[in-house]
């Protein structure tokens, strides 16, 4: 299952090197067919520590995590949706993930200028809002205009989809973000047919510099309409200092901390980030463990055991017959799957049963 989150930001606010923080991260694409060998995109393991647990547990061979796709999107500038700058290779590309980090900066650092002269995120956030909003206001707007004809000989799709697009546009003129016209179940398939870029689901990354001017420290009234917006629009948001993460990308995970502290910084972030990149496509995992194998599998939240066998092989939903579950840690605590079966902890599940976050599954087929 491939997911992908796409990196945007204006010029100069650490997207690259945030970027380059997280690809140190990256896992060995050979154990995933859809990875790309795309230099501009990184696959990165999601941080669980349920899995490695599992490992030791089974003294397994060989451990797989979930894992992300980061993709670098070529910079913004204002004007981007009328084709200024780089601006229809970025549409391209952020039209291709499955959601967007914002990367905005909330340091001063008059070495490195910022291209408004000054820093304030919330009106960064807004120039490059805005530019998703004209490009998905034209895409709407064609769209309107293709479907007259189809209106015209009744079309009971058309029309349905006519009132959606409306809605949407009603809302991209006034500046709001697609995703605030909430679909019904008819209308849903519609939305996502059209690859909206305010359709997706957001996410913003505030890039600090350790020993420098943080907004989020001295709480100005910058940062104040920062967080007033993120709770008005219940957005997700992550702290991180992309630039102390690059310099230790090469360093041992042990030794990162202390390293870390002494560089000003608190908290990895970049691990913040990934989880809650994982936690915005609204996903969760499931494991497989035994002596040759530990893997993590990402599935949608509220699937059943057959389509969640899907990630392991698609032939397994019409195959399915039963499966055996059991809670990871119920698992730890009885020792071994013989224990947990003597215990009555690992049930027989069937096709109705919703997978759980954290379930370690067998599947009969």
């Amino acid at each position: 299952m491939s997911l992908s989150i796409g990196i945007v930001g204006l010029p100069n606010v650490g997207k690259s090197t945030l970027f380059n923080a997280l690809t140190k991260k990256s896992v060995l694409v050979a154990n995933y067919p859809f990875a790309t060998i795309d230099p501009s995109v990184g696959v990165v393991a999601v941080p669980d520590d349920r899995l490695w647990k599992l490992s030791d547990f089974s003294k397994t061979q060989k451990t797989v995590p979930a894992v992300v796709e980061f993709v670098d999107i070529a910079g913004l500038v204002k004007g981007a949706s009328d084709g200024e700058g780089l601006g229809n290779q970025f549409l391209t590309n952020i039209r291709e993930t499955d959601a967007i980090a914002e990367v905005v900066r909330i340091f001063e650092d008059d070495n490195i200028i910022h291209v408004d002269g000054k820093i304030n995120p919330l009106k960064d956030i807004e120039v490059i809002n805005l530019e998703l909003i004209l490009a998905d206001l034209q895409t709407v707007t064609k769209r309107l205009s293709n479907l007259g004809r189809e209106i015209k000989t009744g079309k009971k799709e058309a029309i349905l989809e006519h009132g959606l697009l409306e809605k949407i546009k009603v809302a991209l003129d006034a500046g709001r973000l697609a995703s605030t016209v909430v679909p019904d179940e008819f209308e849903a398939p519609f939305v996502k047919s059209m690859h909206l870029l305010t359709s997706k689901p957001f996410m913003y990354v505030l890039n600090k510099k350790a020993g420098g001017k943080n907004l989020d420290e001295i709480k100005d009234e910058r940062w104040n309409a920062l967080m007033n917006f993120f709770k008005e629009g219940n957005a997700g948001y992550v702290v991180v200092d992309a630039g102390i993460e690059h310099e230790l990308k090469d360093i041992e995970d042990k030794d990162k901390k202390e390293l870390r502290e002494g560089l000003g910084a608190k908290d990895d972030g970049i691990n913040d980030l990934i989880k809650k990149g994982y936690e915005l496509l609204n996903l969760i995992m499931y494991f497989t463990t035994g002596e040759k194998e530990t893997r993590a599998w990402t599935i949608g939240k509220g699937w059943s055991a057959p389509k969640a066998g899907t990630a392991i092989h698609g032939d397994f939903q019409d195959k399915f017959i039963r499966a055996e579950v059991i809670e990871w840690d119920k698992l730890l605590e009885a020792g071994s799957f013989g224990n947990a079966r003597e215990k009555g902890l690992l049930r027989t599940e069937g096709k109705e049963y919703i997978v759980k976050d954290g379930d370690v599954i067998e599947f009969k087929v």
